[in-house]
C-alpha cells in the first residue's frame, strides 16, 4: 500500500497543499465558518520552508567544520569537529527521508553557506591568533561532500 504524500515527501506536500488552498480561495469556496484561504495556505507554505531552513543551518554547520579541518593548525579540536560534522549529517539524513525533494535544494544551499562559514572560520582564527593554511576562498565542496562520508585528509 502506497504511503500518503504528507508521510513521504513533507515539503512537496506542504507546497502542494498550500497551491490548493490558494486555488479555493481564488474561486470563492467557503464554509459555513469563513476560512482565510490566504494565510492558512501562508502557514501551510512555512512548514515546508522550516525544513529547507534547517537544511541551511545543518549545511552551514558542516562547511564551518569542514573548513576548520582544512583550513586551521589546531589539531586538538579536530574530533570535536568531526563529531560535529557527524551529528549534522544525521541529521540531514533524517530530513532527507521526510523530504527527499529538499536533496535538489543542497547545491544553491552550499553556494549560499560557504562564503558565511568561510567568513566564521577567518574571524575565530584571527580571535583566536591563529594563521589559516590554506585560502578560504579557494575551497569549494560538492553536495556529496558535505552530506556524504567525506572527511578532508589529515593535516
Amino acid at each position: 500500500m502506497n504511503k500518503p504524500l504528507h508521510e513521504t515527501d513533507f515539503l512537496r506536500w506542504t507546497s502542494g497543499q498550500a497551491s490548493a488552498l490558494r486555488a479555493a480561495g481564488a474561486v470563492g469556496i467557503n464554509t459555513p465558518a469563513p476560512i482565510d484561504w490566504e494565510n492558512v495556505a501562508e502557514e501551510i507554505d512555512s512548514l515546508g520552508r522550516s525544513q529547507r531552513s534547517e537544511l541551511r543551518s545543518r549545511i552551514g554547520v558542516i562547511l564551518e567544520h569542514l573548513v576548520k579541518l582544512i583550513a586551521l593548525p589546531a589539531t586538538a579540536p579536530r574530533a570535536g569537529w568531526l563529531d560535529t560534522i557527524d551529528e549534522q549529517r544525521a541529521a540531514i539524513d533524517r530530513l532527507l527521508e521526510d523530504s527527499p525533494s529538499l536533496r535538489r535544494e543542497i547545491p544553491a544551499l552550499l553556494m549560499a553557506e560557504l562564503p558565511r562559514a568561510g567568513r566564521m572560520v577567518a574571524r575565530s582564527a584571527a580571535r583566536h591568533g591563529e594563521t589559516l593554511h590554506t585560502s578560504i576562498a579557494a575551497l569549494a565542496f560538492s553536495a556529496e561532500q558535505v552530506v556524504g562520508d567525506w572527511y578532508p585528509p589529515e593535516p
